[in-house]
């Protein structure tokens, strides 16, 4: 095994891999990675398979001691990282030596970086993943984002140094403001024409009370026919809820199973990246679509 010393935590650094999948039954989340694409392409650029657990960051990176020779690399928010002082490229493989030091200078552009170890980060599987779940207390690392004195495993693997590149294509276009797709809700008819009009047309900031378990967003009123209590019903990553207050909360990677407010709204997986790189003041807009017209 391997060992990395976490010496500054940064502000919420945890272990994730791509999820913790069939039990929702149980009312367990999937939880894993905001940005899954992120971290899988962060995985595919050390020889990792896609599930391999790696560190999400948010906003603050942390500062890490590496105590062997190994390969990393950084996707996901644009956070300008330093090897031993000197800057190092994201969306790279990046060969690390023995004693190096990983550290971040502030965050330029997005929310969560990834940092992927060739071998992955070898934290105890609970229920079939690696992924820490902030709420239950369990996953990742003894259930928590990390702490300054950690000592993180790793699977080390008998690889050469190698050097990978992404294409220009697979990086991401980080926007403050995106526009996303989303399919119209199961209760989709619960709402007044204009609630939906403005849903549709109406750009929706980021509220401060936000976290990985949903966003809630500030803007106009949407408005129900009915009010807004429905039976309780099943969620997923992406699902946008309206409670009676009118604004719209989007269900994240920690979002609780079930849940009983009107589901106007589905984002298409493929946009969920989007909204894991926003952070509290930023905007989002919606775009209807198709299953039919995403099919073809």
């Amino acid at each position: 095994m391997g060992v990395i010393k976490v010496i500054e935590p940064g502000l919420l650094t945890t272990v994730q891999d791509t999820g913790r999948y069939g039990y929702r039954a149980f009312g367990v989340p999937v939880s894993g990675a905001m940005d899954k694409k992120a971290l899988r392409v962060a995985n595919k650029l050390v020889g990792n398979l896609d599930a391999h657990a790696c560190l999400e960051i948010t906003l603050i990176g942390p500062v890490l001691d590496f105590l062997f020779e190994t390969t990393i690399a950084l996707t996901g928010a644009k956070l300008p990282a330093r090897l031993n002082g000197y800057p190092v490229g994201n969306y790279e493989a990046i060969n690390v030596k023995k004693g190096d030091q990983l550290s971040f200078d502030p965050i330029l552009h997005g929310c969560r970086a990834y940092v992927a170890i060739a071998g992955g980060i070898n934290v105890p599987l609970v229920m079939g993943s690696r992924s820490c779940y902030l709420r239950g207390k369990f996953g990742g690392y003894e259930g928590r984002a990390l702490k300054a004195g950690d000592d993180l495993q790793v699977s080390q693997v008998d690889t050469p140094p190698i050097r990978r590149l992404t294409s220009n294509a697979i990086s991401p276009k980080l926007s403050s403001q995106p526009s996303v797709r989303v399919v119209a809700g199961p209760e989709i008819e619960r709402f007044t024409n204009q609630g939906i009009l403005d849903f549709m047309t109406s750009m929706f900031k980021i509220s401060m009370n936000s976290d990985r378990m949903g966003y809630r967003l500030e803007g106009p009123k949407i408005s129900h026919l009915e009010g807004a209590d429905i039976i309780s019903s099943p969620l997923t990553e992406g699902t946008i809820q309206v409670s009676g207050n009118g604004q719209p909360i989007i269900m994240m990677a920690d979002h609780q199973t079930t849940g009983g407010y009107t589901r106007i709204a589905q984002v298409v997986s493929a946009d969920i990246s989007l909204l894991a790189q926003l952070r509290p003041g930023d905007q989002v807009s919606f775009v209807e679509t198709t299953l039919r017209s995403l099919q073809s």
